[in-house]
């Protein structure tokens, strides 16, 4: 089995503060998700985005997630647009070099 990442950005049209407290509600949801070892909440508040970096211990784990309720619910949130979905492998040997959490 071969870890995959996932990068998902996002715009946003709250505030910080209202996007924080709605990740804060969420987070627990998301750190029960199958398969998901972790996942990495980003955010640049000067362009207006937002998103994460999760590592899936499987290709499997992670389109089950992009095809699940959480996933369809960042899709189809009010606040949120131009919605990417970008799915990377994971270079073991030479992120080991570099301390990577993998």
């Amino acid at each position: 089995m071969a870890e995959k990442l996932l990068q998902i950005i996002f715009k946003f049209n709250v505030s910080k503060a209202e996007y924080e407290q709605a990740a804060v509600s969420l987070a627990p949801s998301f750190a029960e998700v199958d398969g998901l070892r972790w996942k990495i909440w980003i955010m640049n508040e000067a362009e207006s985005e937002a998103g994460g970096i999760y590592l899936f211990e499987d290709e499997a784990s992670l389109e089950a997630f992009l095809a699940g309720p959480l996933a369809e619910q960042v899709k189809s949130h009010p606040a949120f647009s131009d919605m990417s979905a970008k799915q990377f492998d994971v270079m073991p040997d030479v992120t080991a070099i570099t301390r990577g959490p993998v």
